[in-house]
């Protein structure tokens, strides 16, 4: 698998949990399935500097944000 095959896995693996209201474990499966590719492991600090403090400050709690984040994730 490239890193876009293996990016819009991750994303898509993701984007279930979203969709079913379960933000921490949506954060948590693109972290850790970023982590499991050489080219996409590097954007695994992305989400520990950016994605985990945007929703401690409730940035994902309106309907969509985090699907759109996730969904523009490269």
């Amino acid at each position: 698998m490239d890193r876009a095959e293996h990016l819009q896995w991750a994303k898509d693996r993701a984007l279930e949990y979203a969709d079913r209201g379960a933000m921490a474990s949506a954060i948590s499966s693109l972290r850790s399935d970023l982590g499991k590719h050489t080219d996409t492991a590097a954007s695994v600090s992305i989400v520990d500097e950016l994605m985990m403090p945007l929703a401690l400050a409730g940035e994902f709690d309106r309907p969509g944000e985090l699907r759109k984040f996730v969904e523009g994730f490269q």
